[in-house]
């Protein structure tokens, strides 16, 4: 019997109840929890043997908020997915930087704004001197990670972490090198048509990806191994370049200050760092640099002094949610995951707006016409300071 072994299950028990947070009753799950326990059982047995192997993801395109590839792993491997993470996301998370902001605890999109928000207040004193900020983003990311670096990165790190068991530390190991052995794009099962590819940039496509590089968008190991990969680089521009205000959520990241030259320097030292030290391309289109006071875009809101508005794109895509279900539940009869879905993508959009005076937005698009076919099977509820949430009925399962 290994050190592993006697937590080895129990932590895949707790690995699938994470995993199905969010994924009740979708198809994928519920044949895997209709006999779970024998599931994890056997999935305990082959990690353990050293047998796992990772079955076929489903590949499909979303075109909201922007067009983009995505690969959903099995149930089954996201259950490993969040065994990995669970195992190796406490070391990275006492490593990363406070301005750090996309999947952690604690931070998020709207935490991101508001640390943006806050730090052109103090760098402009208030609004009342001259103050810039520089947005920069990386061409096709995701597809442009470099495997070799990465296992590099996580493993330098998990080989000297005294707060990881060995026998964890090995199995995380065996994880790590398995799920990034895996190519996605084989013997993927493609959800649509193959016509929903035409108009991707095939630098947003892991299927054009170059050898040994690319990580699936949708999977969580994914989101963690991006914030690993880029580590380095924001302690670069933080501590090397004595930078105070900077701040990143994936691959979208700003930098603020007071010296507009500086900040043009700052281009170049950041395009050289990037390509020499981890094979990655700033976006030649998505250089930004602008005063303050001309009102900054960055994760769907628009920052102006003194006031902070949802962007116009957001509202848009708002609005065309609403309508698609809509036009969907008037030519269809649902099922309840479509319903569930419906609600997962209402909400998604009313846990942005309730930050902003949108309540008009909010009010016009979903709630004003009291005999659209969304009331037939939920109902909104409001909250205090103007949240508010679509929830399916109860007698609705």
């Amino acid at each position: 019997m290994t050190q592993t072994e006697p937590t080895l299950l129990l932590d895949l028990f707790n690995a699938y109840y994470c995993a199905r947070k969010n994924k009740r009753n979708t198809i994928n799950q519920l044949e895997f929890e209709i006999n779970y326990e024998s599931n994890l059982i056997q999935l305990h047995d082959d990690i353990l043997n050293r047998t796992y192997s990772i079955f076929p993801s489903i590949a499909f395109i979303i075109n909201k908020p922007v067009k983009r590839e995505i690969f959903a792993a099995s149930f089954r491997d996201r259950v490993v997915h969040h065994l990995l993470f669970n195992y190796i996301n406490p070391t990275f998370e006492n490593q990363f930087i406070k301005d750090s902001y996309s999947c952690r605890k604690g931070k998020g999109t709207h935490y991101g704004i508001s640390r943006l928000y806050d730090s052109i207040k103090k760098c402009s004193k208030d609004y009342k001197e001259d103050c810039y900020v520089l947005k920069l983003d990386i061409q096709g990311y995701f597809m442009s990670i470099n495997k070799t670096i990465l296992q590099q990165k996580l493993i330098a790190t998990l080989t000297t972490a005294s707060t990881i068991k060995p026998a964890i530390k090995d199995l995380s190991h065996y994880l790590i090198d398995t799920i990034l052995a895996n190519d996605a794009t084989q013997n993927c099962i493609i959800k649509g048509k193959i016509s929903d590819w035409n108009d991707l940039p095939k630098s947003k496509s892991l299927f054009f990806s170059k050898a040994n590089c690319g990580l699936p968008i949708g999977n969580l190991t994914s989101q963690l191994f991006s914030n690993i990969y880029l580590h380095s680089f924001d302690t670069f521009i933080k501590n090397e370049n004595k930078i105070k205000y900077y701040g990143r959520y994936v691959d979208d990241f700003y930098i603020i200050s007071d010296d507009a030259s500086y900040l043009k320097d700052l281009i170049t030292t950041s395009k050289e760092y990037l390509e020499k030290e981890l094979g990655l391309q700033l976006h030649p289109k998505k250089i930004v640099l602008q005063h303050f006071s001309k009102g900054v875009n960055f994760l769907g809101a628009t920052l102006k002094p003194h006031r902070m508005y949802v962007s116009n794109r957001a509202k848009i895509n708002f609005k065309l949610c609403v309508k698609n279900w809509k036009l969907f539940l008037q030519n269809n009869t649902p099922h309840y995951a479509d319903l569930v879905q419906i609600r997962a993508s209402i909400n998604s959009y009313l846990g942005i707006m309730r930050h902003y005076r949108t309540y008009n937005i909010r009010y016009n698009t979903l709630i004003k016409d009291r005999n659209n076919l969304l009331f037939q099977y939920g109902y909104i509820e409001a909250f205090k300071k103007g949240a508010m949430t679509y929830k399916l009925y109860p007698t609705i399962n």
